[in-house]
This record gives C-alpha cells, sequence and structure tokens, in this order.
C-alpha cells in the first residue's frame, strides 16, 4: 500500500506538518509512505526578497513529485500554504498539469487529503482545503479530512489549527510561529486516517 504525501513549503510550516503526516501513515501496517514536494516557480531573486531562499534551498534535498508516483499511489495527502484562500500558485500549476492522468482516470477511487497553513487564525484555512478538494474530485479521488475523533480539534484551551476538512497551522503574520504539538498530533491523525483508509479500499 503506497501512500504520498506531496507538499509546497516556502518557509518551513508546512514541511513540519508533512512530517508528522507522514509519520502518521507509517504507523499502519504495510504502508509505503513517500514524501516529496512540488517544483519551485519562483526565482532565486524573488526568494531572496520574500527571506525564503535559505529554506528553499534546503529543501532541495526532498525529490520532486512525478506524475507517475501520483498515479501509483494509494493514497496522496497534498499540503499546501493558504494564499488568498486558496492553495499556493505552485501547487496549483503541478495540479494543472495532471491532465493526462484525469484524461485516463488514474487517480479515480484514491484516497485524497489536504492539510495546510495560513498566517492569521482566520486566514483561509477551512476555504483552502475545501477548494483544493474539488481538483481531487474532478480526479475521482475519495475526500478524507480529520474526523472529530481527533478531539483536539475542539480544544478551547488555546489558538489552534485544525477542522473537519483537515489539519493545519497558524504560522503568525511574519512566519514566526512552528506548528503547536496539537497541530502536529492533528496532521500525524490525518495521516494514519487516511492510510487507514487506503488499506481499507486496497485489493
Amino acid at each position: 500500500m503506497k501512500i504520498l504525501v506531496v507538499y509546497y513549503s516556502m518557509y518551513g510550516h508546512i514541511h513540519r506538518m508533512a512530517e508528522a503526516v507522514a509519520a502518521g501513515a507509517r504507523e499502519v501496517v504495510d504502508a509505503e509512505v513517500t514524501v516529496r514536494r512540488v517544483p519551485e516557480t519562483l526565482s532565486e531573486e524573488i526568494l531572496e526578497k520574500m527571506g525564503a531562499l535559505e529554506f528553499g534551498k534546503a529543501m532541495e534535498q526532498i525529490p520532486i513529485c512525478t506524475l507517475e508516483e501520483l498515479a501509483a499511489a494509494d493514497a496522496i495527502l497534498f499540503g499546501t500554504p493558504t494564499r488568498f484562500g486558496n492553495m499556493c500558485g505552485q501547487m496549483r500549476q503541478f495540479l494543472d498539469s495532471t491532465g493526462g492522468l484525469w484524461k485516463r482516470g488514474a487517480l479515480v477511487g484514491k484516497v485524497g487529503s489536504v492539510f495546510t497553513s495560513s498566517g492569521t487564525q482566520h486566514g483561509g484555512q477551512e476555504t483552502t482545503i475545501v477548494t483544493s478538494c474539488i481538483t481531487l474530485l474532478h480526479h475521482g479521488m475519495v475526500i478524507a479530512g480529520l474526523p472529530y475523533t481527533f478531539a483536539g480539534q475542539t480544544r478551547m484551551d488555546e489558538i489552534t489549527g485544525g477542522s473537519p476538512y483537515g489539519a493545519s497551522t497558524i504560522a503568525g503574520g511574519s512566519g514566526e510561529r512552528l506548528p503547536s504539538e496539537n497541530e502536529l498530533a492533528a496532521a500525524h491523525f490525518q495521516g494514519k486516517y487516511v492510510a487507514e483508509l487506503a488499506a481499507k479500499l486496497v485489493v
């Protein structure tokens, strides 16, 4: 059973969430978990101006996802930061290149799931996940969110990401806030949950 985690991370928040997602998926028996990134579309000059060049260089150790890796997976978890309530441009461009997979129905029946981050508490986390799922539905994927069996999303003692649509984290206006213990636990839960669903669907 192949579980694929595909993400884009500019400052490291989604990267940390992706690590937690992958760790959760690896807890499921017979789960083979692969972590990949989508290609960068911004120039080094722009990344430097945004203060993201150093992390971008570090991300080069993560292999870029190929379309055939999507087709070979039994479940795919997509991680994207929020951009005005939608997925980031890098993820959009990558998914826009999957027309050939759509044409042959290569992703039909696979489990699909999304996790995200935003700069502020109400920065479009839910809309980012929901609008991302539209693309997955066009591919015929079976959508999995973050069930309320993860009790951490009902916490009232702290500001935290997470909704029934998927795990999320709040990065802060300058990216100063790293994913909290509860947010990482949500990502871990989602990864394991998706792998468990995939195990039931794989014949």
